[in-house]
């Protein structure tokens, strides 16, 4: 009994926070974005972002630096070329 209980919260635990975004801001337009958990955040790598303004976008990650509370990744839009800066909470 104890034993399925331990179970059932380990899974709700697992499911709860895979559900989570990771919130910050395109400092070149001023938006709030989003990275859905799951997606592998690695230089060289392409990204799907949400964008309050725009909708979903596709960025390929040039660089990513922690700054204390932040972590600042450099990206360029694989639509447009354009370079950008997303500013993520880091939580």
């Amino acid at each position: 009994m104890i034993r399925t209980s331990l179970l059932l919260a380990l899974a709700a635990s697992v499911v709860g926070t895979q559900a989570f975004a990771w919130d910050g801001t395109n400092t070149t337009t001023g938006t709030s974005v989003e990275i859905e958990r799951g997606q592998l955040v690695r230089s060289g790598r392409t990204i799907e972002v949400y964008d309050s303004d725009q909708g979903y976008k596709e960025y390929d990650v040039d660089s990513i630096r922690r700054y204390g509370r932040t972590v600042e990744i450099e990206a360029t839009d694989t639509a447009t070329g354009e370079s950008t800066t997303l500013e993520m909470d880091d939580e």
